[in-house]
């Protein structure tokens, strides 16, 4: 799927909200039979469009990774005066952050509902329809998840809505959006397959939809459903990768761990976050520095740390002749940059192959031990897994700290640590008011969590006087 051969193809169809705001649209449930929608080859060009969003600077290109610098694994970096307010949660509803990423968001979800509408009356293979039709509610349910690990809730755009041009709604209850998550996620895993041939690599499985489903209901409390959905992808064809490592090399990174990824080729559809963690002086914008308290959590020979960061005295092959350069001081103000998203090509410079890990086989092993700790079973074997595969010791009788650190380095970097922060927090687990208090040193002083105000961010302000007070601010804004 990496060649998302068909996107331009429908682009321009599909501009259901690319407009500045997501509520300045144009009715775009009006039938479009004679231009499109008219066999297999349109419904796989809709199916292929779902995921162009992803790459974009405005979402996994750099903004949706931004939502974790106010956790305690990095520093900002960079030079955005409004990526330092989140990161100091001095941010208010009129924080250009906050904005980038909305109407992203929404038009997957518009794309979504118009395969939904519109697929169902194609006639075609049933199969690849079922295909398709799964595709779409994973995806809906996907972009539905990022709105709500920042936002909580916000309005549920149905397929219906979209034929009906009905987008100006209130926001729902947390629980009915995740409602509606989980009825996507269920539906996605009951149809989409298992496993892809080598030409569709990258799209959602059954397995991908199961473990969001997973995150879903730990993030719900629902453990025993977490298990439960999290089981199928630990007995399905998901096996752990030989090596951490394998993750983030472009030769191995679609390997069976990866159930979900931003997928880049060079020359077509590129990610461009690998050139915002990178040094300068190496091809990169120098942002999101991991700090001394993220290297610290690592046990003595735990070959993750030298997977996840460049540290000083580390030579890299930057390829053509520049070839193995040593990573020294003055490259990074913390000594550190993440060595998960960056690759050079032989020849020399970024290689932009290189893919954003959206979730792996191991989150979901730490998200059913976590499940089984919380439920007072045991999550051993699970988070043993993980541990054996590092070639570290295994533990007995995992508590709950050792669940905590054990996702910290797995997931470093990985846009995790500050919703599961939030997550313990909520459960009474850790003391996050006390947690971001503390002073890390230069990167990362002491900064004011306020409880429960910041569990979520602001909803973009512009959003909510387009709605004309339809839509209503999250509490504490």
């Amino acid at each position: 799927m990496r060649s998302f051969l068909s996107i331009l193809v429908v682009f321009g169809i599909f501009l259901t909200a690319c407009s500045k705001d997501f509520l300045e649209t144009a009715p775009f449930g009006q039938p479009t039979s004679d231009q499109f929608w008219r066999n297999a080859d349109d419904a796989v060009a809709a199916a292929n469009a779902l995921y162009e969003p992803l790459d974009d600077e405005d979402y996994f290109g750099h903004n949706e990774q931004t939502f974790d610098i106010c956790s305690d694994d990095f520093w900002r970096a960079g030079d955005h005066g409004e990526d330092q307010a989140i990161e100091e949660f001095t941010f208010d509803a009129s924080n250009d952050q906050l904005s980038f990423s909305y109407t992203r968001k929404y038009e997957i979800i518009n794309r979504a509902n118009a395969i939904l509408l519109n697929v169902p009356n194609i006639d075609m293979d049933a199969a690849l329809k079922s295909r398709i039709l799964g595709e779409a509610h994973f995806m809906r349910a996907f972009a539905m998840w990022t709105q709500h690990v920042v936002y909580g809730a916000l309005p549920i755009i149905t397929e219906t809505d979209y034929r009906d041009n009905n987008f100006n709604k209130p926001k729902p209850t947390v629980d009915e959006f995740r409602a509606f998550m989980e009825a996507d996620w269920k539906e996605a895993a009951r149809v989409l397959p298992a496993t892809y041939d080598a030409a569709n690599i990258g799209r959602p499985t059954s397995g991908a939809a199961n473990g969001f489903l997973a995150k879903l209901y730990v993030h719900w409390e629902k453990f025993a459903d977490a298990i439960t959905a999290g089981q199928k992808v630990i007995s399905g064809p998901y096996p752990l990768a030989a090596n951490f490592s394998d993750n983030f090399t472009i030769a191995t990174e679609n390997n069976p761990e990866m159930l979900f990824a931003v997928q880049s080729l060079e020359g077509w559809n590129v990610c461009e976050y690998e050139i915002y963690t990178t040094p300068r002086p190496w091809g990169g914008w120098d942002f999101h520095e991991p700090i001394q308290d993220l290297v610290d959590e690592f046990e003595p020979n735990d070959p993750r740390l030298n997977a996840t960061v460049f540290k000083l005295g580390d030579i890299v092959d930057l390829g053509g002749s520049d070839g193995p350069t040593e990573y020294v001081a003055g490259l990074s103000q913390t000594n550190y940059h993440f060595r998960k998203f960056a690759s050079w090509r032989p020849s020399g410079g970024l290689d932009e192959n290189q893919n954003v890990p959206l979730l792996r086989a191991a989150d979901v092993y730490l998200l059913v031990a976590e499940a089984k700790i919380r439920s007072n079973q045991n999550g051993d074997t699970e988070i043993n897994a993980v541990r054996a595969r590092a070639g570290l010791a295994a533990k007995s009788n995992c508590k709950m700290s050792d669940l905590i650190h054990e996702r910290r380095v797995e997931l470093a970097g990985e846009i995790q640590r500050h919703i599961d922060l939030m997550r313990w927090d909520k459960a009474g687990i850790i003391d996050l008011v006390a947690h971001y208090a503390k002073d890390r040193g230069q990167f990362k002083p002491a900064r004011t969590f306020q409880r429960p105000k910041h569990y979520f961010f602001a909803i973009p302000q512009a959003q909510i006087d387009l709605s004309n007070g339809v839509l209503t601010q999250n509490s504490g804004y």
